[in-house]
């Protein structure tokens, strides 16, 4: 006589919530393939990145220039000139290149923006073009 308990040996079945936890355990333990979703986030990640990147260094720059500009303001309108030991007349002049000088710096932070822009998309261009690739297909 055989007995039919040995041969099939022991079986559990866990209930349904049980089973979603050990799926969600073990997706901590295996390493996950690319999927689609990660390739998108991946790829609007880089697109933010130009953007900001650009966005940040030429406001960075414009501030700059509005700085300048302002100095220059300041000594053609104000009697900055006179407490820093300065003539009015010389002042004035100075003043007056000055804030072009800060206008001129102010008027390319739009070009440096496009500049930057052009820079750094070329540099990432290779892994979005394989990124949107992958999508595609």
């Amino acid at each position: 006589m055989e007995n039919n308990n040995e041969n099939n040996g022991f079986q559990y079945t866990y209930s349904a919530k049980e089973q979603e936890e050990l799926k969600r355990i073990r997706e901590k333990y295996t390493e996950k393939a690319d999927s689609d979703e990660d390739k998108m986030a991946r790829i609007r990640r880089l697109d933010n990145g130009v953007v900001q990147k650009a966005t940040a260094f030429s406001i960075a720059f414009g501030i700059v220039g509005t700085l300048i500009m302002g100095l220059g303001m300041s000594l053609v309108m104000t009697d900055l000139a006179e407490k820093l030991g300065f003539y009015h007349n010389v002042a004035f002049i100075c003043g007056i290149i000055i804030g072009v000088l800060g206008g001129i710096l102010v008027s390319l932070a739009y070009p440096i923006y496009n500049a930057v822009i052009k820079r750094e998309r070329k540099k990432i261009a290779p892994e979005i073009i394989k990124l949107t690739d992958d999508l595609i297909k």
